[in-house]
């Protein structure tokens, strides 16, 4: 239930910052652990087949990675741009384009009948990727007007993603037994930290929330929609079926939001972390929607074929 309500929880966990930010506040050393916590939880639901599973369609995953570190970040600063948004909340919507691609993303991929095997492979590779494309596309983009730690990132990555995630494949590989009876649990746990997070983001920004409401909600929605639209014509270009357009329109358009918000709030300030936030609750509202779209047209078009 708590899974299956995510955009509800994460919605609720934004208003909650919002207006009780007084509960919160208080919090924000909490971050950095629960987003381990997160990738320690991603690590246990993993095994190194599910990265030797890509021969059957390694060119597919590579390619939807490959979108996911251009289309994403590029966008951000022309959207960033347009907006005409300050030094930090520039820095935090490349940031959300630079990372990788956010867990939920396999959940709606399953609910869009795409093709989830794919979907956790490019999610895995992402991620391990990010450990250094993150830090090199900030440096890259928004390097010339603030100070990107670059070797601090890296630094804080390897800690933050790799060394839990490696653990948790390790845990499933040699503790199987113990961490099938934990499994169950580790979804809704994730849905927990992540609203923390967000709550926490969202309370350290309330009076930026105020005077920039507007912009920044529609500015990370039309981020999160041009990822997904970009994603899937790019993969139908390459001439992928529509079961992996989809798939990659999903990896492409949805960020690990949570994970750019603790970045942010580390490296570049409270302000840096607001997109981050916003951009949680969007991809979670748009992703299943595009899941909806997309069962109802293979319902059209079963019909059409009887």
């Amino acid at each position: 239930m708590i899974v299956k309500l995510f955009p509800l929880w994460v919605i609720a966990a934004a208003l909650a910052g919002l207006f009780f930010p007084q509960g919160f506040t208080g919090l924000s050393a909490l971050v950095v652990p629960l987003l381990m916590a997160v990738m320690l939880a991603m690590g246990l639901t993993l095994k190194p087949r599910d990265f030797y599973d890509l021969r059957d369609y390694r060119f597919a995953a590579l390619a939807g990675v490959a979108l996911q570190f251009t289309v994403m970040p590029l966008m951000a600063l022309l959207i960033a741009t347009l907006f005409y948004f300050n030094s930090a909340l520039t820095t935090g919507l490349v940031l959300v384009g630079s990372v990788a691609g956010g867990t939920a993303s396999n959940v709606i991929t399953l609910l869009a009948r795409g093709n989830v095997a794919l979907s956790v492979s490019m999610t895995s590779i992402s991620t391990l990727a990010s450990v250094v494309m993150t830090p090199l596309l900030m440096a890259w983009l928004v390097g010339s007007t603030v100070t990107v730690p670059a070797a601090a990132m890296i630094g804080s990555l390897f800690q933050i993603i790799l060394l839990p995630v490696s653990l948790g494949v390790a845990l499933n590989v040699f503790a199987e037994a113990w961490i099938k009876k934990l499994r169950p649990v580790l979804p809704g746990f994730s849905v927990v930290a992540i609203a923390l997070i967000i709550a926490i983001v969202v309370a350290l920004n309330g009076e930026r929330i105020g005077a920039m409401a507007l912009s920044i909600f529609a500015a990370t929605l039309l981020h999160n929609l041009s990822g997904m639209a970009l994603g899937y014509w790019a993969a139908a270009l390459l001439r992928f079926d529509s079961t992996i357009c989809r798939t990659i329109a999903i990896e492409v358009g949805m960020q690990n939001s949570g994970l750019a918000a603790t970045l942010a709030l580390k490296f570049f300030g409270a302000a840096a972390a607001l997109p981050g936030a916003i951009f949680s609750i969007w991809l979670n509202i748009t992703g299943a929607l595009f899941a909806s779209a997309c069962l109802r047209r293979d319902e059209k078009k079963a019909q059409e074929s009887r």
